[in-house]
């Protein structure tokens, strides 16, 4: 199936057990590297749950200038799809 090689190929990030804190500066931290990696596409696994994690994440994603979009993966809502604008 494409959709599995498709990410198998991305960077991602598993942030299942991070608190609020914590998801957002793993997430900082995880751009940085792939903007230094020259990764365009990246995956955050944010699971579902209550939703703490994955608005944590989000408020990065929408601060952070190196991100030019990103958007829930439409075959799972634990997981986003991030673009990043390299340098």
């Amino acid at each position: 199936m494409i959709y599995d090689v498709f990410y198998k190929n991305l960077p991602y990030i598993d942030l299942h057990g991070y608190d609020r804190e914590s998801a957002r500066v793993k997430t900082e931290d995880f751009i940085i590297e792939n903007i230094l990696l020259k990764n365009k596409k990246i995956l955050i696994i944010h699971g579902i749950g209550q939703g703490i994690v994955k608005e944590s994440v989000y408020k990065v994603l929408k601060r952070n200038k190196s991100v030019v979009s990103y958007e829930i993966d439409i075959y799972n809502p634990g997981c986003t799809i991030v673009e990043i604008r390299l340098k």
